[in-house]
């Protein structure tokens, strides 16, 4: 590192922005993390019963950890914004953020007072995310939106499952995830154009928006072919475009195998000990094993099915063949790469104990990094929250509380 990079070194690029978190969930949560271990100071506001992700610890212990994980490295206040006075402090609050984040349903904020025409009018600078379904316009803008029924409308658990069984919900929350990349993109670019006008603006993003890209293999498909075909390709290409490519089964698991170039294909007829298949005018190219895939693929489980998966994984990793063995999610979390990386670490939670907490995607090279620190108790900080920003001292805060207007996390030691 030269002196220069060492001098402009800081925890993160967004040290010194004020983030006001009123993300529900996974979409908002996931933006203000990102912005959160990127260096930003993340105030999570919550309802006085705390935000609905939390009582899921009602269900079990575990249901706990995605909030946990989302809310990481946030400093947490329980504010009431269904009363005026709750309503004057998030205003208040707002004077102080660079950012707001939201992902309530189409007008909630406004009917609640805190919407972006009234907080812009406090804030000229502010940057106003807000996330939907649908989006703010267009005649689906107050349908329910759920990530489930993201899916369902965007086009996802159509092509996902077997061509002959039903659609299928991807086994992660997809349109969730997607939404809170862009949500927090979008902020992002409206805070380099603020950095050259001086004015925030508001940014929007809707779920089904944000996922439907996604589906580009699967309106190659639907290019040329009648509207009622059936776009479920199982584990195969979303096109069916390629071959191989789907997950075979080991003797002991599965494995995922890939040739997406000619040169790939060469290398797994060597693997498999059939090197003539790659000059064979019937598996040649890629046009003419697409042609005959199920050929294809029955060759190649021939061959997987009388092995172990970590056999057939150094085989192709050795060869340089895409490839990775079907691993569950306690492999996952506590994948030796992943945690060297620390994109996973071992962390002591104060209300699940030793945790696997990911951390952010998003690595930057003049940055140390912000040490993981346990998502807030509800209210947690409240108090210093309100001192700091709007200079309320201890007793107005304990009337507030007193009134319901917020909530304090109760007193240790």
């Amino acid at each position: 590192m030269t002196d220069a990079e060492a001098s402009r070194t800081r925890a993160g690029p967004l040290e010194g922005i004020t983030v006001i978190d009123l993300g529900q969930i996974y979409l908002g949560p996931y933006a203000g993390f990102l912005m959160a271990k990127a260096g930003a100071r993340v105030l999570k506001i919550e309802p006085l019963q705390g935000e609905a992700a939390r009582s899921r610890a009602e269900v079990n212990p575990g249901a706990l950890l995605p909030f946990e994980m989302l809310n990481a490295n946030k400093r947490g206040i329980a504010l009431d914004l269904k009363s005026e006075r709750g309503r004057e402090i998030l205003r208040g609050l707002a004077r102080h953020a660079d950012v707001l984040i939201e992902n309530f349903a189409p007008g909630v904020a406004d009917r609640l007072g805190v919407g972006w025409s009234v907080l812009r009018e406090d804030n000229s600078r502010l940057v106003y995310g807000t996330a939907t379904g649908y989006g703010l316009s267009g005649p689906d803008r107050d349908g329910l939106a759920m990530d489930v029924t993201i899916q369902a409308a965007a086009g996802v658990m159509s092509v996902t499952g077997m061509a002959d069984g039903p659609p299928l919900k991807a086994g992660v929350a997809v349109a969730d995830f997607m939404g809170g990349v862009h949500l927090y993109a979008g902020i992002m670019t409206a805070l380099v154009e603020r950095s050259i006008t001086g004015l925030g603006q508001r940014v929007e993003i809707a779920m089904q928006e944000a996922v439907v890209p996604s589906l580009a293999s699967s309106f190659g498909m639907a290019f040329d072919k009648p509207a009622d075909t059936v776009l479920r390709t199982g584990n195969r290409h979303g096109g069916l475009a390629i071959c191989p490519y789907n997950v075979y089964r080991a003797s002991d698991g599965n494995i995922a195998l890939i040739a997406v170039q000619e040169i790939h294909w060469r290398r797994l007829t060597e693997a498999m000990g059939r090197p003539e298949l790659a000059d064979d005018p019937a598996y040649a190219t890629n046009a003419a094993r697409v042609a005959r895939m199920d050929d294809v693929d029955a060759l190649i489980e021939d061959w997987t099915a009388r092995q172990g998966v970590h056999e057939l994984f150094e085989q192709a990793k050795s060869r340089r063949i895409p490839c990775a063995p079907v691993r569950d999610v306690h492999d996952v979390l506590s994948d030796p790469h992943m945690h060297q990386r620390g994109m996973l670490e071992w962390v002591e939670n104060p209300r699940l104990g030793r945790i696997v907490q990911h951390n952010s995607p998003l690595r930057f090279s003049a940055a140390e990094g912000v040490p993981t620190r346990p998502a807030p108790e509800l209210g947690e900080d409240t108090a210093a929250i309100l001192e700091e920003l709007l200079g309320l001292d201890e007793a107005h805060v304990n009337t507030l509380a007193a009134e319901g207007v917020v909530r304090l996390a109760p007193r240790t030691g």
